[in-house]
């Protein structure tokens, strides 16, 4: 069976198949928590989205984006009460929030290949440390967050997280791997800093 997930980078709705994405985004209505999720219906795309006899979604992708979540309580519940199968989850859209930080309930997401965290306001760039531990992480999206404006912002993350072939919208070049294993060796790398601590 093929990988369901859907394709990585902008896409647009008419390019995902209904069973591939519960989406909590739309016009009227913005959820601050994640429990507000549960009371809301997904948006419908072109198709249905297709529910097992147990009302779960048949899905391995979770768009949250454009919402006004703040943090990330309860996360593991939310997929649970949504999926079929949460622990397959895929690719999860948490852009345009309301995001300080980069939970680390994110590293738990073992099956997680695309990540999109843009347009939140991330700001402590040593946080994406523990999104290496995602194995099959591939593409990830933090621009926008203030954390971008780090100097050696794009080759922290990249060191951090090897095996990346996309980030934000751009893929990861072998010189800038290269480049990141300099950047990653004990006697070359320097503890990132917030700009705004500095004094």
């Amino acid at each position: 069976m093929g990988d369901s997930s859907p394709p990585t980078g902008t896409w647009s709705r008419a390019s995902v198949k209904s069973e591939d994405v519960w989406s909590s985004t739309g016009l009227l209505v913005q959820v601050p928590q994640l429990h507000d999720v549960l009371s809301e219906e997904p948006n419908q795309g072109l198709q249905p989205l297709r529910r097992w006899s147990d009302k779960k979604f048949n899905s391995r992708a979770l768009r949250l984006n454009n919402n006004i979540i703040t943090d990330l309580t309860g996360l593991h519940v939310t997929m649970a009460t949504l999926l079929s199968q949460p622990e397959l989850l895929a690719w999860l859209d948490l852009s345009f929030n309301d995001l300080t930080h980069i939970d680390p309930v994110l590293a738990e997401l073992r099956s997680l290949r695309v990540l999109y965290l843009h347009g939140n306001s991330i700001s402590v760039l040593g946080e994406v440390e523990q999104l290496g531990a995602l194995p099959l992480l591939h593409t990830l999206t933090l621009h926008g967050n203030a954390l971008e404006n780090e100097r050696g912002y794009r080759g922290y993350v990249i060191a951090a997280m090897p095996q990346l072939k996309m980030m934000d919208f751009s893929a990861v070049t072998n010189q800038e791997r290269r480049m990141a294993q300099i950047w990653h060796q004990p006697t070359h790398r320097r503890k990132p800093t917030n700009q705004g601590a500095e004094s």
